[in-house]
């Protein structure tokens, strides 16, 4: 017999997203709204309760909402925007990092962000195993196409072509910061800058690193060996092969996938690396992430209608 799945928000980019990749499927049944009830409480009430399974693709204040709606003990929630991403109670929707076991057993998840996702990726792993110190101040940059700042922002984008770079969260509080801070075992809050270009989607997180400078600090072949041996198992985290021309390119024409790549680069005498993950901001960043931890919740392969 089928699960039920109702994605409330499946109007958004990330809920349509997972509507296609759950299309199709026999393991689930989407529950919907009828149009002319979306905006009645009591209809979303009902459907937030008679689902196996919900995905919370709202705001914040929304998504907490919705949670305090669900007045039963078998709906299962993952919610795919920050409000509960360091809360108590729910299991970080990172399996690879927070552990596959955690994952199918909890009752709340909450799906990573999507800078988040390729920080995580890269550092955690590198701390856990003592190669990189907790206590550093890193510094993060990176850059993501447009679609991963909603509507109003997909739009601006799309109607101003002259835009060919935005940074923003100039006040460095980006709300990706507590996650990965906390679900790196960090002490010291990292220094982000994000910045979108004019691309649909697509993302790069790069992590600079002074090796010489840092306590205990591992070489750019242990850092890399060390990465390649913990997501050794991953369908969906891989070692990317450096590029043979000295670049990477993040395409506008990138139609998206469900993978993350991580690259180790260092200079000739290793006093210098960067880190880097490449992936999808709607794919491991969002939508493929949910889908992710649902087959995982769900008993099923974690990567059924995946896009590798």
């Amino acid at each position: 017999m089928a699960q039920t799945v109702f994605i409330d928000g499946a109007a958004g980019t990330t809920g349509l997203e997972i509507a296609e990749r759950l299309a199709g499927r026999s393991e689930f049944s989407l529950l919907a709204i009828d149009d002319a009830r979306r905006k009645d409480a009591k209809a979303r009430r009902e459907a937030l309760n008679d689902a196996d399974f919900v995905i919370l693709c709202l705001p914040d204040d929304a998504a907490r909402d919705a949670v305090a709606m669900i007045a039963n003990g078998r709906t299962r929630v993952i919610d795919a925007s920050t409000a509960h991403r360091v809360a108590p109670g729910w299991v970080y929707g990172f399996p690879e990092i927070s552990g596959h076991d955690a994952v199918a057993s909890a009752a709340r998840v909450s799906n990573p962000g999507c800078y988040s996702t390729g920080f995580i990726a890269l550092i955690a792993p590198l701390v856990r195993a003592g190669l990189l110190p907790a206590d550093w101040p890193y510094a993060c940059n990176a850059v993501s196409g447009y679609s991963g700042g909603g509507k109003a922002l997909i739009e601006r984008f799309e109607q101003d072509r002259d835009i060919a770079w935005r940074g923003y969260a100039l006040g460095l509080g980006h709300k990706h910061v507590p996650e990965m801070q906390a679900h790196c075992g960090l002490s010291i809050a990292p220094l982000f800058s994000p910045s979108v270009i004019p691309a649909h989607r697509g993302m790069v997180v790069d992590v600079q690193l002074p090796l010489t400078a840092m306590p205990k600090a591992g070489a750019p072949d242990a850092l890399r060996a060390a990465l390649a041996d913990f997501y050794a198992a991953s369908p969906i985290v891989v070692m990317g092969d450096a590029p043979k021309d000295s670049e990477m390119l993040l395409r506008a024409s990138h139609s998206g996938d469900d993978r993350i790549e991580l690259f180790v680069f260092a200079n000739a005498d290793a006093s210098q690396a960067r880190l880097i993950a490449q992936l999808d901001n709607l794919g491991k960043g969002a939508s493929g992430a949910c889908v992710q931890n649902l087959n995982i919740m769900a008993g099923l392969p974690e990567t059924a209608a995946l896009r590798l």
